[in-house]
């Protein structure tokens, strides 16, 4: 029977074989009693993990059957990890989960939690018993929990040890109680969740959360977040959620709730979508471990709790031993997590349900009581192979697969129960087989269900825009802020308002405008490398700590990956994340948690969840006296590229503080992430013809011009010089300044100019670009990124889909890194370019 690949058949008849030869127990025991002395488990409560272990073994089983005559486009399964139900049985359905792709049985039980049909561990471990009826569990039903308890200071806390092993059996373990027998009740909650997977496996437009965009295990109201991770890069996200949690925690005990949309009453205190006691899991694979996302979070979660401050966080390690068919070495998981400083350690057989869940019960009992982080370290094995073309064979023995099977998770528990006398052989196969026909019968009637069919189905929740609801916004936090808001804005401001300061720069303006922001959106956090105590290297979030405290403008550690992880989770917990990446260049090493986690959160949720954020970026080249590649960095081809992504680029002091305004506004209203790039070269700059004639600077708008100086999402702004009516100049960033001044040079000469400055990099201002292209019929694009992948492909192209027929020239910097020194102005645009390109183009 057994093969060099395990094939679903292989498995099938190995489970049913091995049930047969089962030996019956000498009594039947009453499914309320513990299965054996000292465990944690009733029966009622093993035959529920049976369940959803069989339910995510047949999901498997099907997903390879759909995959054989083309109708199934996902075959990684979760067949040899089916102990993670353990850890579900463990925590609360309202614990948020961000889970890998081996997690079908965690997903089956806590759909069957979040129903009222299987027990949920209270506060300390004890349990919620399940409703008498099938029904879910109303608000007005749920059973009350306490409030949290008040905290001592981070400084302060000495949390007691965990509990021994035999502790946990004798006292949390007493925990959950079995639930009525309810095995309709049950039936119809794992024939949901299996619906819903299989609705991911044949990539249905109705899966309920991505909607048919991808295979994932994600739904709201099961606080399952989705992740298509496989390298846990959503582990940032993890720490970032737990650590905003935590501060809700502290800011509202009372866990006073704001429904599905957390931000979604701009101006009103933040509030989580999830208990003030919750705690956050996020599980992933053995191989992870040596990601560099994964160091970041372990890192940044143990380098926070070794200041003092609590991120009740419990990662679940599901070792299996390989990453596809590379090994990881013999003890190098277990020696990796045990030296997390900071991060608490537990580990089990997660083949083994009892020890599986003792363990879990204690390590998520341990975040809970003491808000601190953990690892829960589960040996499991890998069954099937990785996906459905997986030859297993090419790098394991028969002997090593023949291991595995033995292993088995569900006929561990099928053996456990069977020992105790909870059921019998015959029974736990009728079990496996009525899910089995009704996981297929499932399979069959979502194959007809319908699929995306054209863009616009697929992009609808990649960055839904409401123009008009984010000016309304701007608007009413005009009229707060002139109305009911005055006395506090004075008070923050320590009676000089920015708007009666004068002329302001850019930085200035930036720095105003956020502390306008934070006064407006309470929850709104802001945090980076040295941005509070030092208010940024260039100033610009100046006094904002000592305005707001250091709980909303706080110092990171320096890792990129872990800043914008987390601005991901403090998003998703309810705030208005506000990171900055110091300069431009940082920002490459922790692309995937825009592209692959932020960019993403909405397109696989089906806009059920978002991440609302706003990065500030100081980036771009032209720093006189200072700098090189690390510091004049003029790349922006990375960012542009990421769908729905928001791309900010201020050039003028006032531009700035209205885009500012936008861009928080967009990201309450719409959930956007947007990223602000700052030109660093023009922070302090005060003049742009000749010096001392302070044209750069620009005064503070107050509170009532905020609504007519609004500066939409992808939408340009247009100077005149002189007619104006011989050639447009499309620009952006440090080449506004030059191409006013190569303008200026121009009209000496009688050739009139329009200076269109896109303001906003994506979505570019299309049909202000063609309009004011189709003006003039001679089109200048100077571009400060690099010719190849810079910002003016993308001008020239929107032109040519715009129907423009004129002429067009571009002149942008040369594809090199930029160097030190004076050497910087052989490669980067110059205003003798611009002025050389604009003559050649009329020579034409």
């Amino acid at each position: 029977m057994l093969s060099d690949v395990t094939t679903p058949q292989d498995l099938d008849d190995r489970f049913r074989e091995a049930l047969a030869g089962l030996a019956a127990a000498p009594r039947r025991r009453d499914p309320a009693e513990r299965v054996h002395d000292g465990a944690p488990l009733t029966g009622a409560q093993l035959l529920d993990l049976f369940d959803a272990q069989v339910t995510s073994r047949q999901l498997d089983l099907a997903g390879r059957w759909l995959r054989s005559f083309g109708e199934g486009f996902y075959t990684i399964g979760s067949a040899g990890h089916e102990g993670n139900a353990a850890v579900a049985a463990a925590l609360r359905p309202d614990d948020p989960a961000l889970l890998h792709y081996r997690s079908g049985a965690f997903y089956c039980l806590r759909a069957a939690q979040a129903a009222g049909e299987v027990a949920s561990p209270g506060p300390e471990g004890e349990t919620d018993a399940p409703t008498p009826e099938a029904a879910p569990v109303s608000p007005e039903a749920e059973p009350a929990r306490p409030e949290a308890e008040p905290t001592p200071s981070d400084a302060e806390e000495t949390p007691p040890e965990a509990g021994t092993p035999a502790e946990v059996a004798d006292g949390a373990a007493d925990g959950p109680a079995a639930g009525r027998d309810g095995a309709a009740g049950r039936a119809d909650a794992y024939a949901g969740a299996a619906r819903d997977v299989l609705r991911g496996m044949v990539a249905s437009a109705r899966e309920p959360i991505a909607g048919g965009r991808h295979k994932v295990f994600g739904r709201a109201d099961l606080a399952i977040v989705p992740t298509t991770s496989t390298i846990a890069s959503h582990l940032p996200r993890a720490v970032g959620a737990g650590l905003a949690l935590e501060r809700l925690r502290r800011r509202d005990p009372a866990g006073r709730r704001a429904g599905a949309d957390p931000l979604g009453d701009v101006g009103q205190p933040p509030r989580s979508p999830w208990p003030p006691d919750a705690i956050v899991v996020c599980s992933f694979g053995d191989a992870s471990v040596n990601h560099a996302s994964a160091t970041a979070a372990f890192n940044t979660a143990g380098w926070y709790d070794h200041t003092g401050l609590r991120i009740p966080v419990l990662f679940v390690c599901e070792d299996n031993g390989l990453g596809i068919s590379v090994r990881s070495p013999k003890g190098w998981v277990e020696a990796t997590l045990r030296s997390k400083p900071g991060i608490r350690y537990f580990s089990a057989d997660g083949t083994d349900p009892v020890q599986a869940y003792a363990a879990a019960v204690e390590a998520a009992g341990w975040v809970r009581r003491h808000r601190r982080p953990a690892v829960l370290h589960l040996s499991t094995v890998r069954l099937m192979g990785h996906a459905g073309a997986d030859a297993e064979a090419a790098y394991r023995s028969s002997g090593e697969i023949a291991a595995d099977l033995d292993r088995d998770p569900l006929l561990a528990t099928a053996r456990l129960l069977v020992a105790a006398g909870v059921a019998t052989t015959d029974e736990l196969l009728a079990r496996y087989d009525e899910r089995g026909w009704q996981v297929r019968r499932i399979a069959e009637e979502v194959l007809g269900e319908p699929k995306l069919a054209s863009a616009a189905e697929v992009v609808a929740e990649t960055a839904p825009r409401r123009p008009a609801r984010v000016a309304r916004a701007v608007a009413d936090a005009a009229t707060r802020a002139g109305g009911p808001g005055a006395a506090a804005r004075a008070d923050v401001f320590g009676g000089r308002l920015p708007e009666a300061a004068g002329p302001l720069t850019l930085a200035q303006s930036i720095n105003a405008a956020l502390a306008d922001g934070m006064l407006d959106h309470p929850g709104m956090v802001v945090f980076g490398e040295d941005v509070a105590a030092r208010g940024g290297v260039y100033g610009v979030t100046k006094g904002l700590r000592d305005r707001y405290g250091a709980a909303r403008v706080f110092d990171t550690l320096l890792d990129e990956t872990s800043i914008l992880g987390l601005g991901l989770g403090a998003g998703l917990a309810g705030l208005l994340p506000v990171p900055e990446i110091q300069y431009l260049a940082y920002l490459h090493n922790a692309e995937d948690q825009l592209r692959g986690e932020a960019a993403t959160m909405r397109f696989f949720s089906s806009g059920a969840f978002r991440n609302p954020m706003v990065v500030r970026v100081p980036g771009l080249a032209y720093q006189e006296g200072f700098g090189g590649h690390f510091h004049n960095d003029n790349s922006l081809a990375v960012l542009r590229d990421v769908p729905g992504l928001v791309i900010a680029v201020p050039a003028r002091p006032d531009d700035a503080a209205a885009m500012v305004r936008t861009c928080l506004a967009s990201a309450a209203v719409d959930g956007s992430v947007c990223v602000l790039v700052e030109p660093i070269a023009l922070y302090h700059t005060r003049d742009l013809y000749t010096e001392g004639d302070g044209e750069w600077l620009a005064d503070y708008a107050e509170p009532g011009a905020w609504a007519a100086g609004h500066a939409p999402v992808g939408r340009a702004r247009v100077y005149g010089v002189g007619s104006a009516e011989d050639v447009t100049i499309v620009t952006f960033g440090n080449g506004v300044p030059m191409s006013l001044r190569a303008a200026a040079t121009l009209a000496d000469e009688g050739i009139g100019s329009r200076v269109v400055d896109l303001r906003w990099i994506a979505p570019l201002p299309v049909a202000d670009i063609v309009r004011e292209a189709s003006v003039t019929g001679r089109v200048l694009v100077v571009d400060e990124t690099r010719r190849s992948g810079g910002v003016g492909e993308g001008v020239l192209a929107a032109l040519v889909d715009g129907g423009y027929v004129g002429a067009a020239r571009r002149v942008a910097s040369v594809d090199s890194f930029v160097p030190l020194g004076p050497a910087a102005r052989a490669v980067l645009v110059t205003e003798d370019a611009i002025t050389q390109g604009a003559r050649t183009l009329l020579a034409r």
